[in-house]
């Protein structure tokens, strides 16, 4: 919306109504200042309580990670190592022997 047709409108509703003495001194213009500096400021300020959100729950999951790793016991299972079957299985296929039939 555009802040100087909202200015005009919100300009002409206070008009319609009386004066009441309960209104603090220059409300209005306090009112008017946060108008136009929120337009600017949101932006940056959602974006900037976002990364901060965020920084904050990775570092919460890097904590429980590290929490794990620490005090999971060691299992040394002999000779069973995740890199070598990882690599077994990957070139299962290249050691199958790729000649004709006869």
């Amino acid at each position: 919306m555009n802040l100087i047709e909202l200015q005009k409108k919100l300009t002409t509703a206070a008009r319609l109504q009386k004066p009441d003495d309960r209104v603090p001194y220059a409300f209005e213009k306090r009112i008017m200042a946060l108008i136009a500096d929120g337009a600017v400021a949101s932006t940056r300020l959602l974006w900037a309580r976002g990364l901060w959100r965020a920084a904050v729950s990775c570092v919460a999951v890097a904590m429980v990670c590290g929490t794990v790793a620490l005090f999971t016991p060691d299992s040394h299972d002999g000779g069973n190592d995740l890199s070598q079957d990882f690599e077994n299985t990957l070139l299962a296929s290249a050691d199958v022997d790729d000649s004709p039939l006869p």
